[in-house]
């Protein structure tokens, strides 16, 4: 995909402002439920005393929206905040909010964050030796890797399911493996799981979450379920 920036020297291009960011059109198929949650763990503002703050800012965007936003243009337009005063945070929310609604078409939802949800108790699908992984269990996959399909560099994660229904723990370690060269945005690679979980098992409960490693003070952590309620929170294995 072509981009604004992406490879450009930052002071060599006269774009600013929402104009850095750019969408992607959405390949979202037959999900019911989902969202992207975004953390951005380095955001720097000024108060109305041009006071400098360092902030984590939680962004999180409806899977039903029709496009979602390139990494590495979000980065540079939320690193354009750092000297810009404002006399609020709702008033900082608020701009963010707008600037992103009118690209995404859709609602999005922030806040700025003090500390991330706890890691659920769940079985390593690593470590277990369970053929069969009992229905009502959080599953947790360490270890997944793919590829940017912008930037050609991997990305890592681990991955979170819940299932009202048995899985094959072969099955699941075997796949979710395979992804290792397969170039994806975290969105798509997420929506392929859940997918392929549903078609392959049946269950009529599941819900799957990445949580991907941090690129460039970022990190995206989709989830997909068949449930409006979500049972997976803003969370992170390592909670500093």
């Amino acid at each position: 995909m072509k981009t604004k920036v992406l490879g450009k020297e930052a002071n060599k291009s006269n774009i600013s402002g929402k104009s850095l960011l750019d969408i992607i059109p959405r390949k979202s198929k037959n999900i019911k439920q989902g969202i992207d949650i975004w953390n951005v763990y380095d955001f720097m503002f000024k108060d109305n005393k041009e006071v400098p703050h360092l902030k984590v800012l939680e962004i999180i965007i409806s899977s039903n929206s029709k496009f979602i936003v390139e990494s590495k243009s979000m980065k540079l337009y939320l690193n354009s905040f750092y000297d810009v005063v404002f006399d609020n945070k709702p008033e900082i929310l608020k701009k963010i909010k707008n600037d992103l609604k009118s690209l995404i078409n859709d609602d999005v939802r922030l806040r700025f964050l003090d500390k991330f949800a706890v890691e659920p108790i769940n079985i390593n699908l690593n470590q277990s030796n369970i053929k069969t992984i009992k229905g009502g269990k959080i599953i947790k996959f360490n270890g997944f890797r793919s590829i940017c399909p912008v930037t050609s560099q991997p990305d890592f994660a681990n991955i979170y399911i819940y299932s009202s229904d048995s899985l094959s723990r072969d099955w699941l370690l075997n796949y979710l493996t395979s992804f290792k060269d397969h170039g994806d945005f975290h969105e798509q690679c997420i929506e392929s799981i859940f997918n392929n979980i549903l078609t392959s098992f049946d269950p009529k409960h599941l819900e799957v979450a990445g949580r991907f490693q941090r690129r460039g003070g970022i990190d995206i952590n989709p989830v997909r379920g068949t449930h409006k309620k979500f049972l997976f929170e803003n969370f992170r294995e390592f909670n500093q």
